[in-house]
């Protein structure tokens, strides 16, 4: 199953943000789509879609039994109605990255930036999905998207941060940070 999140002029998330953290950034659009499907294809017709990313939802990689343990004590669900706050982060990593070993990898990711230690305790209040793009030829490796009640803002904001900030985060060469609300239809 795909993961397409498109931006353009319609979708139900109204974008609120987009801005590059680090190198090129994509098109300023109001909308945002999430799409799920059997398939990626491209219209036949030109689209009104500024940009489109697609990624998978795999396996969890780099992650011990024991962080396994800890995550599925806090799950966080993806489509809470309460979650009306999002954000999607496309990155990129540089070769160096994909250089190292599955091993090095993990020894930076969590030996030494401790991403997912650093990450649990905003659980469940931050729900969490990473698809991998990397290998579906798509401009970014990985596509991170988030949701969150407002009441869990500044916690998103803190948890960005720390993550930014952590020796594996070197390693990023691009990144778009996207936020999002979603689009209410009773609002008047």
């Amino acid at each position: 199953m795909f993961t397409v999140f498109r931006g353009g002029r319609s979708g139900a998330w109204r974008v609120t943000r987009l801005a590059p953290v680090k190198g090129a950034s994509l098109s300023p659009t109001p909308a945002l789509s999430v799409v799920h499907t059997l398939s990626i294809t491209l219209p036949i017709l030109p689209s009104l879609t500024a940009w489109r990313l697609a990624g998978v939802a795999s396996h969890l990689r780099y992650t011990e039994r024991a962080e396994k343990t800890e995550l599925d004590a806090a799950p966080a669900e993806i489509g809470r109605p309460e979650a009306t706050l999002a954000a999607l982060i496309p990155i990129k990593k540089s070769a160096a990255w994909w250089e190292l070993t599955q091993e090095e990898r993990r020894e930076i990711f969590e030996d030494k930036s401790h991403h997912i230690a650093s990450s649990l305790k905003y659980l469940p209040a931050i729900a969490r999905q990473l698809y991998h793009s990397r290998d579906l030829g798509e401009p970014f490796d990985f596509l991170t998207w988030f949701e969150f009640e407002p009441a869990h803002a500044d916690e998103f904001e803190e948890l960005v941060r720390t993550l930014r900030a952590s020796e594996e985060w070197k390693y990023v060469e691009r990144e778009v940070d996207i936020r999002v609300e979603r689009e209410r239809l009773d609002a008047g």
